[in-house]
């Protein structure tokens, strides 16, 4: 019998059964598609030695008239800023004392420094960071005092303690001699606003339902949800504008200094202060907001969800309210006749849940709507209509856009917006949302990889409390394909070289910036990539097929391997229901064989009536790309 060549459709289908999809894919793990053909996915190097506190979700980069390269990263406990590979504390403040309000105590042979403050405004867990402090005696340097910490434990109402560490090491500083009250009069503490939780968490009991909801003291049986601290960034002109969701709005000016040092060492601050400073009134500031965005077309920095002009009480929030301040003016929020501050609300729906600006215009998600906000240019200032009823969107983060083209994942399925909402067609649909931890939906977020004409959604399993799944949609193909890799956040920059992620340890709550597409490792360990086939047969499974060898087909051009290779291997089984482990009996078994650039032929005897195909590879410095590999097979018999 002649070769047969192998030559599978492009993309994963898991929507229907793997016999069914005969000539197609049916399994994969970090492997992609390029132009029809499976290649592995590249690699990724660490951009940053600094560690990042907290799980970060939000990435947005942008270019000051300095040419600054920033990139703002916000976490549940800090807002960075990022030039160059060094990070930036821009963290905003909730306080900060007078000089020789904090004191110092310190315990021979312990690196616990118990911390005095009159009625200090911080619990355990948040930061502060000391300044002006002098030695405590014995190795508590006033280096290791005058640093950014973690609250450790708290100790009434005017005491807490904090663990002494280098300020080269991080590693803790035991203390060498006993000393108290002391650090200096002109230690000054800065105390960092609350930090929020790292995914959706549930309470119960007494006082978990709020004392403004329920009552003072009134316990719940029923869990109560606190969302995860999700920021939200955009830039006006060469400043930055940042809110928590559901949260206060903050503002970081760059100032005009060509050094951006002087600016990124100072704080974010409410937006209102500087509203304050401009000569405005800062109580017409929303003290609340869902999301701001900046409209950059007519320059219009908008609340979508809000407080109500005339407001300071976080309670009137109105998750429908779309607020915006004064044309090219961010600080001006007061509704007059002499400016374009003003304000609409959304009719249909229970809260806005997020806001992208488009090319001409801005979508706007409720839970169950989709609408568009354009820029009129009249007294009106803007108009919002109502574009698409029935449709939902998985979470605040759940879209990107491509193209021209604005990509969204729902509860149930993934949307498209062309000019019209379409359902966009998914082959691993049950795959995706068959094994999905909708508790944690929150934590989905949809990126690009314009390089290879891809939308990602990073999201978490059903046995998983944090992002550790990707499902890719390649536009340009329409194909689909998915993978495991843990990243709570991603961006896809034109102003940096490579996509840039953030992977985030689930139990210390540090995070790792990386490169993406950088090399072909896993940041200079191996790389597990695989892909199979669906299983195909001769004559529809009525003969068995006898294969004696496979002349491979594998291009390892990008590899930094001497002598890279991935293994191949025939899996074969005589029915649907059998497994592929070997050592069962003659109806089931997997013939592996190494290939690399050299290798002319294989020889795998298999009988069988279905076979696979899988390739495979783990070795470092190896990047492969497969083509239409032959078999040389022929009809065995039918028993």
């Amino acid at each position: 019998m002649a070769f047969i060549k192998l030559q599978f459709r492009p993309g994963v289908n898991r929507d229907q059964t793997n016999y069914t999809g005969e000539g197609g894919w049916w399994d994969i793990d970090k492997v992609r598609f390029f132009s029809g053909y499976p290649q592995k996915i590249g690699g990724w190097v660490k951009y940053t030695v600094s560690q990042i506190l907290g799980t970060c979700r939000q990435m947005t980069n942008w270019i000051t008239t300095f040419s600054d390269n920033f990139m703002a990263l916000g976490t549940n406990k800090k807002v960075y800023i990022e030039a160059g590979g060094n990070l930036s504390d821009i963290t905003p403040l909730e306080q900060t004392t007078a000089a020789g309000d904090v004191t110092f105590a310190a315990t021979n042979g312990s690196s616990t420094i118990t911390v005095t403050d009159t009625a200090f405004p911080s619990a355990a867990g948040n930061y502060v960071t000391f300044s002006g402090a002098v030695s405590l005696g014995g190795n508590i340097t006033a280096a290791v005092l005058n640093q950014n910490y973690e609250i450790a434990t708290v100790i009434g109402g005017n005491s807490y303690t904090i663990i002494a560490k280098s300020p080269t090491t991080g590693l803790p500083v035991t203390a060498n001699a006993s000393d108290s009250g002391n650090g200096g009069a002109a230690v000054v503490g800065a105390y960092e606003i609350a930090i929020g939780n790292p995914g959706g968490t549930y309470g119960y009991g007494w006082g978990a339902g709020g004392w403004s909801r329920l009552g003072w003291g009134s316990g719940t049986t029923e869990p109560v949800k606190f969302p995860q601290r999700d920021w939200w960034f955009d830039n006006f002109d060469n400043d930055l504008v940042m809110n928590i969701r559901n949260g206060a709005i903050y503002y970081w000016e760059r100032g005009t200094l060509v050094d951006p040092d002087t600016a990124l060492a100072v704080r974010a601050e409410l937006l209102s202060d500087f509203a304050n400073t401009a000569g405005y009134d800062p109580n017409a500031v929303p003290v609340k907001a869902m999301q701001v965005l900046v409209s950059q077309q007519d320059k219009h920095l908008i609340a979508f969800g809000s407080v109500p002009f005339g407001s300071t009480n976080v309670d009137d929030f109105d998750p429908l309210l779309i607020r915006w301040a004064n044309q090219d003016d961010p600080f001006q929020w007061e509704p007059l006749t002499t400016n374009s501050a003003g304000f609409l609300r959304v009719s249909r729906g229970s809260r806005i849940i997020r806001a992208l600006s488009t090319r001409q215009e801005i979508l706007v998600w409720t839970d169950t709507h989709l609408y568009t906000l354009q820029f009129l240019g009249t007294t009106d200032v803007f108009n919002l209509q109502e574009y698409a009823d029935n449709i939902s969107i998985m979470a605040t983060r759940a879209v990107a856009s491509a193209s021209n083209i604005t990509y969204w994942m729902g509860q149930d399925k993934f949307y498209a917006y062309t000019g019209r909402v379409e359902t966009l067609p998914c082959t691993v649909r049950n795959y995706v949302f068959g094994d999905f931890n909708f508790d944690q939906a929150d934590q989905v977020t949809c990126g690009t990889s314009e390089e290879f004409n891809e939308i990602w959604w990073l999201y978490p399993s059903a046995q998983s409390v944090t992002n550790d799944r990707y499902v890719i949609y390649n536009h340009l193909e329409k194909i689909w394909y998915y993978g495991d890799l843990p990243r709570t956040a991603w961006l896809d920059s034109p102003l940096r070289v490579y996509p840039q992620a953030i992977a985030t340890d689930f139990d210390t709550q540090i995070g790792t910036f990386y490169n993406q597409e950088d090399g072909v490792d896993a940041d200079g360990a191996p790389m597990e990539s695989y892909i199979q086939s669906n299983d195909f047969d001769l004559e529809d499974g009525y003969r068995f097929v006898l294969t004696k060898r496979i002349i491979p087909d594998v291009s390892f051009l990008g590899s930094s391997a001497t002598n890279p290779e991935v293994t191949m291997a025939i899996r074969a089984r005589n029915f649907p229901g059998s497994d592929f482990n070997p050592g069962n009996d003659d109806t089931a078994q997997v013939v592996a064989t190494s290939v690399n650039s050299y290798t002319q032929q294989s020889f795998i005897r298999v009988r069988a009536r279905q076979i696979a195909l899988r390739i495979e590879s783990d070795t470092l410095g190896t990047q492969w790309q497969l083509g239409s590999p032959r078999l040389d097979g022929r009809t065995d018999g039918e028993r």
